[in-house]
């Protein structure tokens, strides 16, 4: 059975292991609070049975767990820089045991274990079916939005895609990514202004309308966008004509 209020009393007791004063470990905490609601609500919304509902919510909990270890040992959240934090977690949660704090058995493992592991990937592996196929939708969709709240927060643009935003251009790679399929190449991630574009192409990757009318109706993307004002002016055009093609799938999907 899952317990939601036992989960959340393992993982603050798991945090608190760290500096909760840190701003990156803070906003993590927040992060991962939020993203459980969201993966709840739109549970709910696809109208799952009382056993998905409880899991979406506890994967929503447990996603991130790599993160604080990952802060801690190398003082940033760029996986390519430091280590993929979704297999970190994974490590900690069934490799370290910290898994059967949150639940007595093993029913739920592989299920979480395969969510974590699609959370941050590109995309989900395509080996991937049954309730990890779900679930690995649903804290993708739901961690996204969330990310996407996060960036359209003008206090949270230095901690998220660096001081020097305004002074940094968009890379070709990143930019011609986005134009032509609205995939971009982790690994091709250059500048936090690349990053700015990054998280623009998460729109094309929602599995559920729902969550992406959810980022529509609040204007995250249009927060964003209005934020963002680079030196380079090509940098601003290319940034143009990205959020006008973000904003106009979305129109498509909701």
């Amino acid at each position: 059975m899952i317990d939601i209020e036992h989960a959340k009393q393992v993982l603050n007791k798991y945090i608190d292991k760290y500096d909760i004063n840190d701003e990156q470990i803070k906003l993590k905490k927040n992060h991962i609070y939020r993203v459980s609601k969201l993966s709840l609500k739109l549970a709910f919304c696809l109208n799952l049975g009382k056993e998905d509902v409880c899991l979406a919510e506890l994967i929503g909990l447990l996603h991130d767990v790599g993160r604080f270890e990952q802060i801690r040992r190398y003082h940033t959240f760029i996986d390519k820089d430091s280590v993929n934090h979704g297999e970190l977690g994974c490590e900690i949660l069934f490799k370290d045991g910290l898994i059967r704090d949150f639940l007595d058995d093993d029913k739920y493992d592989q299920v979480i274990k395969n969510a974590i592991l699609n959370h941050n990937r590109p995309s989900i592996d395509p080996n991937t079916s049954g309730k990890s196929l779900l679930h690995s939708k649903i804290i993708r969709d739901a961690d996204k939005t969330d990310i996407l709240y996060l960036s359209s927060i003008q206090e949270n643009l230095d901690v998220i895609f660096g001081e020097k935003l305004f002074d940094e251009k968009i890379s070709d790679e990143v930019y011609n990514g986005f134009i032509n399929s609205g995939r971009i190449n982790y690994n091709n991630l250059q500048t936090g202004a690349d990053v700015v574009l990054c998280h623009l192409a998460y729109v094309f990757d929602y599995n559920f309308a729902e969550l992406l009318a959810h980022i529509e109706e609040n204007g995250y993307i249009d927060k964003l966008y209005d934020m963002v004002s680079f030196r380079d002016e090509e940098s601003n055009k290319r940034l143009e004509k990205c959020y006008l093609k973000a904003k106009k799938y979305i129109k498509t999907r909701v």
